[in-house]
C-alpha cells in the first residue's frame, strides 16, 4: 500500500507534464509514450557512468525536453497535424531508446539513486518517506502554478483557449507551443527517471500505453477537485495521479489479472470523460420548458438570467416589462 502510494506521488511529476498539454495547451500529444523511456534511459546509463543521481534525474528532464520540442517544431514550422507529429516523434524515439541503452534493459539494483538516502534512513517504504516525497512533488507544483501565472505562462494559456486572438497581440504561438511540449515532456523524462531509479532498472517497454495513465490522472482528479481555480486544478493532476495508482492497486487486490490493466485504464478515462456529461443530461431531466417571459421575471428577481424573448406578440413584450424595437409594430415610431 505505501508503495503504491510513493509511486502514486511519482507519477504526479508525469501527470504535472500531460496537464500542460492536455489541458493548458488543449494538444492531443504522443510523445509522452516515448520521452517516458527516454528519460528512464538517460538517467539509468548517466547513473551507471557514474553520474550524481540528481545530475541524471535532471538529464532525463533534458532529453525529455528535447523529444518535446521535436515534435513541436514538427507541428509549428512543419505545418504536421499535432497528432501525427507526436506518433512520428513517439516511433522515433523507440529506436532512439534501444541506442542510448544499447540493449532492451539496464539494471540499476547496486547503484546509487535519488532515493539511496531514503533507503539508508529507513525512511523509503515508511510513510515519513511517502510525506518527503509528498512534499517535494507539491513544490514542483507549486512550479508550475507559478510558472503559469507568469507573462509566458499567460501567452501559453491564451494560446491553448485562443490562438488566433493571441497572435494578433503579438505573441508567437509556434514559439508557446513548442516550449510547452518541451517542458511537458521534460517533466514525464523526469518521471521516467525517477521511476527507474526507484524500481532499479530501466525497460524501453515502460512507457507503453503512458499515455492513458496521464489522461486518466488528470481527469480523474479534475473530476473530483475541479478546475475553477488554477490552484485546484493543478492539486487535483497529482492526487489524480495518486488515486489512479490506488485503483489499480485495489484491482489488483481483488483478483483481476495484471494483464488486463491497460483495458481497466481506459475504462476509467471513458467514465470520467463520460460522468460529466451524464451529470449535465440528469440535472435536465424532468425540468420544465421555461418561457422567455417566466425567465426575464426570475432574471428581475435575482435568480436567473434574462432571455431574449425574440419575435414575439407585443402582449409577451408588456408582460416581461421590456419594449424595444422587437416588439414595436413594423413602420411606427418608438416614443
Amino acid at each position: 500500500m505505501i508503495g503504491t502510494v510513493e509511486v502514486g506521488l511519482i507519477y504526479g511529476v508525469m501527470a504535472l507534464g500531460v496537464f500542460l498539454t492536455f489541458r493548458v495547451l488543449n494538444f492531443p500529444d504522443l510523445t509522452v509514450d516515448g520521452s517516458f523511456t527516454t528519460g528512464a534511459a538517460t538517467a539509468a546509463m548517466g547513473i551507471l557512468a557514474g553520474w550524481n543521481p540528481v545530475l541524471a534525474t535532471l538529464a532525463g528532464f533534458g532529453t525529455g525536453f528535447l523529444a518535446g520540442a521535436v515534435t513541436g517544431l514538427l507541428h509549428t514550422k512543419g505545418r504536421i497535424d499535432g497528432l501525427l507529429a507526436g506518433i512520428l516523434t513517439m516511433i522515433a524515439l523507440w529506436s532512439v531508446n534501444l541506442r542510448i541503452m544499447d540493449g532492451a534493459n539496464i539494471p540499476l539494483l547496486r547503484s546509487d539513486t535519488v532515493f539511496t538516502p531514503l533507503k539508508d534512513a529507513d525512511l523509503l517504504g515508511e510513510w515519513p518517506g511517502v510525506g518527503i516525497l509528498a512534499v517535494a512533488v507539491l513544490l514542483l507544483g507549486l512550479v508550475v502554478l507559478w510558472f503559469l501565472t507568469t507573462d509566458l505562462g499567460l501567452s501559453i494559456r491564451a494560446t491553448g483557449d485562443n490562438g488566433p486572438m493571441i497572435s494578433s497581440f503579438g505573441v508567437s504561438t509556434d514559439f508557446t507551443k513548442t516550449l510547452t511540449l518541451a517542458l511537458s515532456n521534460g517533466f514525464v523524462g523526469m518521471c521516467g527517471a525517477l521511476i527507474a531509479q526507484y524500481r532499479g532498472f530501466a525497460d524501453i517497454s515502460m512507457g507503453i500505453g503512458l499515455i492513458l495513465v496521464g489522461l486518466a490522472s488528470v481527469i480523474i482528479g479534475q473530476a473530483i477537485l475541479g478546475q475553477r481555480k488554477l490552484l485546484l486544478a493543478v492539486l487535483a493532476v497529482i492526487v489524480g495521479a495518486l488515486l489512479y495508482q490506488l485503483i489499480i492497486f485495489a484491482a489488483l487486490r481483488v483478483g483481476l489479472d495484471p494483464n488486463d490493466m491497460k483495458a481497466v485504464t481506459a475504462i476509467l478515462v471513458v467514465i470520467a470523460l463520460l460522468l460529466p456529461r451524464w451529470k449535465g443530461a440528469g440535472g435536465r431531466f424532468g425540468r420544465k420548458p421555461t418561457t422567455a417571459a417566466a425567465a426575464n421575471e426570475r432574471a428581475v428577481a435575482g435568480v436567473g438570467a434574462a432571455v431574449d424573448p425574440g419575435p414575439g406578440t407585443a402582449a409577451d413584450a408588456a408582460a416581461t416589462g421590456s419594449v424595444g424595437p422587437d416588439s414595436t409594430a413594423p413602420g411606427t415610431k418608438e416614443v
